[in-house]
């Protein structure tokens, strides 16, 4: 599953997408209003966790805007304003439920997965290519009839290619991604969990580039199987 936080406190981001990381979701962070509504607005989300107070758009306006855009990704606003009126004023613009800072982390990864189950019928799609399936609901991954067990960034990166199809991912996009809320690592590390993840798909019967890497680029998914 796929999660945009939208949070400019850089602890609290780093907080909370080392958690969200942890239950295999994949999390995609904008700093502020502008860029948030922005990713929003183009990628797929199964949900958006919203701060209230944001540099150059403020929480509120940009879920109004969203839901005046027709979006139904679920919205749970974060707010460090204890009164009713901010509550209020939060659902009736469109999110689907707040917590308020400072918040108790298990508390929070458990109203995230509330609004998951309640949309997942509609937000969550088993991602598939060729006979390479995920299910983002139950964090499994099958080729064929068979089962891979697959680590946190090995689930991550394979999530991240099947969300983008033959889409080439440059190795910068690879790291801000599945490394987001921790020190980057050199690109050698993206090499290795490649060459585990490719390792791991042949043993369950997947042709060897399956994962394709376009030298000087990236990587993708093979559209040329």
């Amino acid at each position: 599953m796929k999660i945009l936080l939208v949070e400019d406190n850089s602890q609290i981001t780093r907080a909370i997408a080392e958690a969200l990381t942890d239950q295999h979701y994949v999390v995609e962070v904008a700093k502020d209003g502008e860029l948030g509504l922005a990713f929003a607005e183009t990628g797929a989300f199964d949900l958006i966790v919203l701060d209230l107070m944001l540099p150059k758009l403020d929480g509120i306006s940009l879920c109004r805007r969203l839901r005046q855009s027709g979006s139904k990704t679920p919205i749970l606003m974060l707010t460090s304003r204890d009164t009713s009126i901010d509550k209020v004023l939060g659902l009736d613009v469109g999110a689907d439920d707040y917590v308020i800072k400072p918040f108790d982390l298990p508390e929070l990864l458990a109203r995230i997965r509330a609004l998951l189950r309640r949309g997942n019928a509609t937000f969550s799609p088993i991602l598939e290519w060729e006979q390479l399936t995920l299910n983002p609901n139950e964090c499994q991954v099958m080729y064929g009839d068979r089962p891979l067990t697959l680590t946190h960034k090995e689930y991550a990166l394979l999530e991240l290619f099947l969300r983008n199809g033959s889409r080439v991912l440059s190795r910068g996009a690879i790291l801000e991604r599945v490394w987001i809320s921790e020190d980057i690592p050199g690109e050698e590390t993206i090499k290795v969990h490649v060459r585990s993840i490719r390792q791991k798909l042949k043993v369950v019967g997947a042709p060897p580039n399956l994962i394709e890497t376009i030298y000087g680029l990236g990587y993708r998914l093979n559209p040329n199987l």
